[in-house]
C-alpha cells in the first residue's frame, strides 16, 4: 500500500487529553442542556405568549444554539495548539458572557416580556439591555480571537483542520449578521400581559414596514416569518456551518478505506474546502434574500438562479477534486511500478 493510499483516521478518532479540555466550556454547554430541558418543561404549564410564540421559545433555541458552539468551541480549544493560553481565555470569555445573555432570554421570558430591542424603561430592562449592548461583543471578540488564532494552524489532520478553519470563519461571519437585525426599523407590538412595547429593531425584513412584522406569519417550530425576509436564517446557518463541516470531514474519514479516490488526506481536505466555499455561498444567498424581503419558503426566480449557480459551482469542485486525486493516483502508481533506479527516457 502506497502512502497515498493509506487513509489517516487516528487524528479524528482519538480523543483530546482529558487535562486539554476546557472546563468551563464544558461547564456551560451542561448548564445550556439543562436550560433547554426545563424550557421544554416550561412549555408544558406556561401558556403566556410573545409575538404568538411561547415565551419560553426564545430561551430553548438560545439553549440549543449554545449547546452546540460551547460544546464545539470547548472541543476546538483542546487540540494543543500554539497560542493555547490564549484561546483557554477567550473560551472563559466565551462562556462567562453566554451564561449573562442567555440569563438575562430567561429573566425576560419569565417576566413575560422581550429580552431583544426592548425599549421599556424599567429597572430590569435597562439593566438587561446594557449587558446585551456589552455582552454580544465580547462573545464575538472571543470567537473571533479564537478563529484567528486556530485559523494560521494545522490541529489535526488537513481535512479537519480545513474544517475548522472555514468553519470558524463562516460562523464569524453569521455571528456578526446579528447586528444587521438592528437596523430593520421599529416595531409596536404587546407583551404577554396585553402591555404596550415598542422594539427597536426586529428580525423580518417587510416592503412598507407595517407597525409590526415579526410574528405575523411564521414558520412551525422555528417561527421564521414567511411574510417577509428573515436575517435569522442567515445568522443561524453561519453560527453552525462549523459542526457540519466537521461532520463532513469525519464522514470522509470513514468513507476513505472503501472510496478509493478519498483516501489521500490531501483531497478530503480539497472536498472540504469545496464545501465551504459552497456553504458560504448558500449562507449569502439566504441574507440577500432576507434583505429584499422575500421569505425563505417563496423564493423568486433570481433566488433560484442563485441557489442553481451556488450548486453547479459545489458540484464542479468536487468534481475537479475528483479528477486532480485521480491523476495523482496515476503518478503514484507509475512512479511505483517504475523498476529501481531506472530513468525515464526523456532524461536520457
Amino acid at each position: 500500500m502506497t502512502t497515498l493510499d493509506r487513509p489517516t483516521l487516528a487524528p479524528l478518532t482519538a480523543p483530546a487529553p482529558r487535562r486539554r479540555l476546557h472546563r468551563p466550556l464544558l461547564a456551560t454547554t451542561a448548564a445550556m442542556a439543562a436550560l433547554a430541558l426545563f424550557c421544554l418543561c416550561a412549555m408544558v404549564f406556561d401558556d403566556r405568549v410573545l409575538l404568538g410564540e411561547t415565551v419560553w421559545l426564545k430561551p430553548l433555541k438560545f439553549a440549543i444554539a449554545m449547546v452546540l458552539y460551547c460544546g464545539t468551541l470547548a472541543w476546538l480549544v483542546a487540540f494543543p495548539h500554539r497560542g493555547q493560553r490564549l484561546t483557554w481565555w477567550m473560551g472563559v470569555v466565551f462562556a462567562a458572557t453566554a451564561v449573562v445573555d442567555v440569563g438575562f432570554v430567561v429573566v425576560q421570558a419569565a417576566r413575560g416580556t422581550f429580552s431583544h430591542f426592548n425599549t421599556q424603561t424599567d429597572a430590569v430592562n435597562t439593566i438587561g439591555q446594557w449587558v446585551f449592548m456589552t455582552g454580544v461583543p465580547g462573545l464575538f471578540l472571543a470567537n473571533l480571537v479564537i478563529a484567528v488564532t486556530l485559523s494560521w494552524q494545522r490541529v489535526t489532520d488537513r481535512a479537519t483542520s480545513m474544517a475548522i478553519r472555514a468553519g470558524l470563519g463562516i460562523a464569524v461571519f453569521g455571528m456578526a449578521l446579528g447586528y444587521l437585525m438592528g437596523y430593520s426599523g421599529k416595531q409596536q407590538t404587546t407583551d404577554a400581559y396585553g402591555r404596550p412595547v415598542t422594539l427597536a429593531a426586529g428580525h423580518t425584513v417587510q416592503h412598507g414596514q407595517p407597525a409590526l412584522r415579526d410574528g405575523v406569519a411564521d414558520m412551525p417550530v422555528t417561527h421564521w416569518s414567511t411574510a417577509g425576509g428573515d436575517v435569522r436564517i442567515a445568522h443561524f446557518a453561519g453560527l453552525h456551518g462549523i459542526q457540519l463541516l466537521i461532520v463532513a470531514a469525519i464522514v470522509l474519514a470513514r468513507l476513505a478505506p472503501t472510496v478509493g479516490w478519498l483516501r489521500a488526506e490531501r483531497t478530503r481536505a480539497r472536498v472540504i474546502g469545496v464545501f465551504a466555499l459552497g456553504y458560504t455561498g448558500l449562507v449569502a444567498v439566504l441574507l440577500w434574500q432576507a434583505l429584499r424581503g422575500q421569505p425563505v419558503t417563496a423564493p423568486d426566480g433570481e433566488t433560484l438562479t442563485a441557489l442553481g449557480l451556488v450548486t453547479a459551482v459545489t458540484a464542479a469542485g468536487i468534481a475537479l477534486v475528483y479528477a486532480l486525486s485521480g491523476r495523482a493516483r496515476r503518478t503514484e502508481v507509475s512512479a511505483a511500478a517504475r523498476p529501481h533506479g531506472s530513468t525515464p527516457p526523456m532524461s536520457r
